[in-house]
């Protein structure tokens, strides 16, 4: 069966074909480095991580290459700067580290290649050359800009005309534009913000830098080539940015295409309204991992298919850390032998996301396989759980040991003093409960005291847990515990 995705560019679900199996290349547009890291932007990270995945899968980790960038030359950064008197190079550092850190922990695998804008100021002088010689860009009271009449199929990704265009985007209307939607490739810098050199041929004077557009053109050109097999995205980003990235790189390439697919994700939702700045309603995914587990996260972020909107609650985190508490309960029974890799993940789901990514029915396989497991014991049951383990790991699932997982700061259970599962404490227990530590000593002292007959002690120390929220499941190999 052949891979499909839904092209934004064509409308439609496509099969999927890379110009070269031996080196598939998928850029995405990654964070703005000067402050962490929102929910909207987690998703598209999740969501092309997936992807990342699939792609690996089948056609080899090593013939898939992967960029995702960095942005740490903007005017949001030099904002940033002036407000807190940090410098530019810390705040972007700060940030960009903090982007890796907080992914990470939501299993989102590192790019192949991580390219920063302020890398590649040569090769975006290099296409403003070029986009000059071309006539397709001009030189006006202190910048260069894209002239869009250059490019006849300009609007052609977002689909709207011209002045829908204007109308709905961010764009700067200044009296040295020839065309209102012309864009700024690069414009000068004042005193107090960083520039480079300008070069003399273009008759501009004083130190500038780039515009937001030109960066990723001109990284993907540098790190991919001109033309790459899929380029990725927020559906925010389709018009102006990824409309302007088309133009420029077109025509500063003799017309050769950027991408051959295009992929957008959907918006987040926060009630009936999207998430947005304007809104006062954004939401950290650096906050929200202080209070939720990472994979718990990640299964919100992916239980709506990519391209749909997807309604952010607390109760659909909920869900999924539920979902997940089940799943690990199961995988407890039987403790990972590094040894023996994985099987296979079962066809069906394989075949759910190389449908576009289909996420809600790669889902249901999974809860398919735990009913089978449920359903089945002996040779069946581990085969279920174990073709479980492989589907998750697929889709970045699974990969923290059982007990682990139930020791964390946000719940599940986990075998208590008297038939724990091997393992080591998590990290991380509850700012306002008690420590992993402490519960297993009042779990020992609450089995010695059942051993003694001593039931008013033993309730006592499960009604004080419960009070910490700490709730105590009795069982034949003993307590387990988990955090309320």
């Amino acid at each position: 069966m052949s891979l499909k995705l839904y092209d934004s560019m064509a409308r439609e679900k496509r099969d999927f074909a890379p110009a070269d199996p031996k080196r598939v290349t998928l850029y995405v547009c990654g964070p703005t480095v000067y402050n962490y890291a929102h929910i909207g932007n987690a998703r598209a990270a999740v969501a092309f991580d997936l992807l990342n995945r699939v792609l690996r899968r089948r056609y080899g980790a090593d013939c898939v290459v992967y960029a995702r960038n960095i942005t740490d030359i903007d005017d949001k950064i030099i904002k940033a700067a002036r407000e807190t008197g940090e410098p530019i190079a810390r705040i972007t550092e700060t940030y960009a580290d903090a982007y890796r850190e907080d992914m990470a922990a939501l299993g989102v695998l590192r790019p192949d290649i991580e390219p920063t804008a302020t890398g590649h100021i040569a090769d975006m002088i290099a296409m403003i050359d070029r986009l000059l010689g071309e006539g397709a860009a001009y030189a006006a009271e202190g910048h260069v800009l894209f002239s869009i009449d250059a490019y006849e199929a300009y609007g052609q990704l977002s689909g709207a005309d011209r002045d829908e265009m204007l109308a709905g985007a961010r764009v700067e209307v200044a009296p040295y534009k020839k065309n209102p939607a012309d864009f700024v490739l690069w414009k000068p810098s004042k005193a107090d913000e960083p520039g480079w050199e300008t070069p003399a041929r273009w008759g501009l004077e004083g130190p500038g830098r780039p515009g937001w557009h030109l960066e990723c053109s001109a990284m993907i050109a540098r790190q991919l080539g001109e033309t790459i097999d899929i380029h990725g995205g927020g559906q925010d980003l389709r018009f102006p940015h990824h409309e302007n990235e088309i133009a420029q790189s077109a025509c500063a390439h003799g017309g050769a295409p950027l991408a051959r697919y295009w992929m957008h994700n959907g918006f987040l939702r926060m009630g009936s309204d999207k998430m947005s700045k304007s809104l006062g309603n954004i939401v950290l995914a650096h906050d929200l991992l202080k209070r939720w587990p990472g994979e718990a996260v990640r299964w919100a972020l992916l239980s709506a298919h990519y391209r749909q909107p997807l309604e952010w609650t607390d109760d659909l985190l909920t869900q999924s850390r539920r979902q997940l508490d089940r799943f690990y309960r199961l995988l407890q029974e039987l403790p990972e032998d590094p040894s023996s890799p994985d099987p296979e993940p079962p066809q069906s789901i394989v075949l759910a996301l190389e449908d576009d990514l289909n996420t809600p029915e790669a889902f249901a396989g999974l809860h398919a396989l735990r009913d089978i497991a449920a359903q089945t014991d002996g040779a069946a049951r581990t085969n279920a759980i174990l073709r479980l383990r492989a589907a998750g790991r697929l889709m970045g699932f699974f990969n923290v040991v059982p007990v682990d997982w139930f020791h964390g700061a946000t719940g599940g259970a986990t075998r208590g003093a008297t038939g724990r599962a091997a393992g080591s404490a998590a990290k991380g227990d509850a700012p306002d409960g008690p420590s992993a530590e402490e519960i297993e000593a009042l779990l020992a002292e609450r089995a010695e005291a059942r051993k003694a007959k001593n039931f008013a002690r033993a309730d006592e120390i499960r009604d004080s847990l419960a009070a910490r929220g700490v709730v105590i499941e009795d069982g034949p190999d003993g307590a387990a515990w988990r955090r309320s």
